[in-house]
Parts: C-alpha cells; structure tokens; sequence
C-alpha cells in the first residue's frame, strides 16, 4: 500500500479531489443572478412564488434555505454520498435519525459513545417506546448476538469518545445487512469527511456534529446527516421539516466557508496529535496514551485499513488519581480546558467529570471512563509549544518521586 502524505504509516490514500470538491461543489456563481464567487447568506425567511403553489425551489426557510443547500451539496460530495441534510445540532441529527423508527423498535448502540448520544438513548427514546441495547461493537460477535427481530437501527461511533476505539465498520455492516430493513448509521464527528466514508464501507447514514470538524472554528452549532438511498433521504427530509430543528443561514454560511480548509486543517491535526501522542507515550507520568495512529493502539491495522488518516484526538491516562488529574488540566496554558473537539485551538477536559458525566459511574468504570483519563484535542498551533505546555502541566501534576517510584 502506498505511503500518504499525512503520515509515515500505510493508510488508505487520500480521496481524489477532495480540496476541489470542498471548494467547488454547490459553490456555483451562475446560480446568482450576481455571480457571486462566494454564496450569499440568504436571510429570508420566506420566498416569493410565481403563481399559487409555483416556486423557484424554496418557498419557507425551515422547508429549505439557498445557504443551507450549497453547504448540504458540498458536504455530500465531500462524503461521496447523493443527499445530505444539516440540522441545528449534531443531537437533533440524532433525534431526526431516531424519529425513522416507531414504538416497540430496539437500537443497539456502541457501549462507548459521546455523553449526549448515550443520555439521549438512555433517557429520552427509550421514554418514547424504543428499546435501547449498548453493545461492544468492536466486537462482532457481540453484535450478532444482540440482534433480534426488532432490531431496527444500529448506532457506531468510530473512534468512540473517549475511548477512541475503533470499530469495523465493514463488518458491522456485513453482521447487519444479513438481516432485513435494519439500518446502520456510523458517527464520523471524530473523523471528518477528510478521513473516513463509512457509507464506502456500508453504512446507511453518515452523521455528525459538524460542530468539531466539519466547521472547525468552534463557532456554529450544527448536525449533518448523509445519504445515498433515496427512500431513506425522502425520510429524512420530511423529517427535516416537519421537526423543524434547522441551522439558521449565517451558521450555513459559517460551516460552508470551514470545508474550504478541512483537508489542510486535518492533515495538520494528524501531523500534531500523532507529536502529542509519541511523546505522552515516552513520559513517565504518563500511565497509557490511546490514539489510533500510534502502533500500540489495539486497532492500529483496522484504522489504517479503512481511514486516510488520524483526526487529532488523543486519550491519555495521567500517574495518580483525580487530584493528579485535576492539577494537570488546571495548570495547562496554552491548552483550554473546556467540552467541545475539532477546532483550530487546542483543548483539554476530564470526561468522568465533564462530557461524559451523564453517563452512570458504574458503565463509566467498564469503559474505563476513570479518574485518571483525560481526552485531548489537539489544535493547529505550533507543535512545539503544544508539547512545551503539556511538560511543564505534566510535571506541575505528577511530583518526581512518583515518577521514579
């Protein structure tokens, strides 16, 4: 297999015209009647028609927005998918994915998933009659045997949060599609279009928090949702309007202008968290590091065998307890410590506390969502001064006789 230019290790080479597509597609200037070179926001709320019933394409803006379809169109080849549909938030994605189901439907679930998809599952779905089964998907025979005649959907999430374990998402798929009208849909937030395509590897719905990645910039609020069969987009779609739960057009607008640099963004990700994690790796008050681009990682082959790259997410568990962990994310500089991933700046958070809180602490400790755990997203700053704060947040925590110890 051919080296990337992302990396020193074998991935999966990059997708053909992905910068192009990004910048391009859906970006037309002869659909203004202006040429503009780059889409307007289109504020209107509502759409003059020709005659009773005669529109030009839109008609209300929750029904459909100009600035909401050319982010829709780009994002959809972006994901090599025919439709896409963005939405408030990457949980009203959720909930409209949710909403193609009916009382009585079971959704088996990755055990290890973000805190909002798990309390949503948990705490508002199964209230409307679904029933919810968290499985370890990266185990197949795990899910195999969790399937039952009213399995409708399943829910992965690759690499999961926190834990960034990565699942097959071809084998899932195989598993799956033996049986009738189930549906699988792959969270690619952690991923971005720029590394991964689970509907190329048989997934039926690509969703995520654009919010990270996709937008980039940590400034827009959003969910995205690809597809390529054309029932499930009509579904969808009608879904899409009749909840209501839209992006407004100047967050279109937002997430639009951020695909132009996804592909620069995340090489630049990958070439910084793949630094962060070599080094938390060597430290001695470092007690694991997790990230899937390093060659200790259990599913180093499964990543590279369906992904282009590595996103710039990083897991590490620090040397001690809570009060270690607490010292090291208190005295970080040049990294925030706030929830939230995927944007140009670095953060830090500690899940059990914050992102991942909603979750009960039993399930926490089986996922090894412990006290020590803390969850990196790495920015794009210069490295070295990546790496110059986390030395001195690490030694600031972990005094030298534990390290010698």
């Amino acid at each position: 297999m051919e080296k990337t230019e992302d990396g020193p290790q074998s991935f999966l080479p990059p997708f053909e015209h992905f910068a192009t597509q990004a910048i391009h597609v859906g970006q037309e200037p002869e659909q203004w009647t202006s040429m503009a070179v780059v889409p307007p926001i289109s504020l209107s709320t509502t759409f003059k028609q020709q005659a009773p019933g005669q529109h030009c394409g839109f008609e209300y803006s929750r029904s459909g927005n100009p600035t909401r379809t050319c982010l829709e169109k780009a994002v959809a080849a972006l994901d090599g998918a025919k439709y896409c549909l963005a939405y408030a938030s990457g949980l009203a994605a959720t909930m409209n994915i949710a909403h193609l189901l009916k009382m009585g439907d079971t959704v088996i679930c990755m055990d290890d998933v973000y805190g909002g998809t798990n309390r949503y599952f948990r705490k508002v779905a199964s209230k409307m009659g679904l029933k919810i089964t968290f499985v370890d998907c990266s185990k197949l025979e795990c899910l195999e045997a969790a399937i039952t005649p009213d399995t409708k959907l399943v829910w992965l999430e690759t690499p999961t949060n926190p834990t960034l374990k990565v699942i097959d998402i071809q084998g899932c798929a195989d598993v799956i599609h033996k049986h009738k009208d189930i549906i699988l849909v792959v969270d690619n937030t952690f991923m971005s279009a720029y590394f991964q395509r689970p509907l190329s590897l048989g997934a039926d719905i690509c969703m995520y928090s654009a919010t990270k990645y996709m937008n980039g910039h940590s400034d827009v609020v959003m969910g995205l949702v690809s597809v390529t069969c054309d029932d499930l987009y009509e579904r969808l779609k009608f879904l899409q309007n009749a909840l209501g739960a839209v992006p407004s057009p100047f967050d279109c607008y937002l997430c639009n202008r951020g695909l132009k640099t996804l592909q620069i963004r995340m090489k630049q990700h990958f070439c910084n968290a793949l630094a962060v994690a070599q080094y938390l790796e060597s430290n001695p008050r470092v007690e694991k590091v997790i990230y899937p681009g390093l060659p200790s990682h259990p599913q180093h082959e499964l990543m590279k065998r369906q992904s282009t790259g590595c996103p710039g997410m990083v897991t590490f568990y620090i040397k001690g307890n809570l009060e270690h962990a607490e010292i090291f994310l208190t005295n970080l500089k040049l990294f925030a410590l706030a929830e939230s991933l995927g944007g140009y700046e670095s953060l830090a958070e500690h899940p059990a506390i914050m992102t991942h809180a909603s979750v009960p602490e039993g399930e926490r400790e089986v996922l090894g969502i412990n006290d020590t755990l803390i969850r990196l997203s790495i920015g794009l700053e210069d490295a070295e001064d990546i790496l110059e704060d986390l030395e001195q947040a690490l030694k600031a925590a972990v005094p030298e006789h534990m390290v010698r110890n």
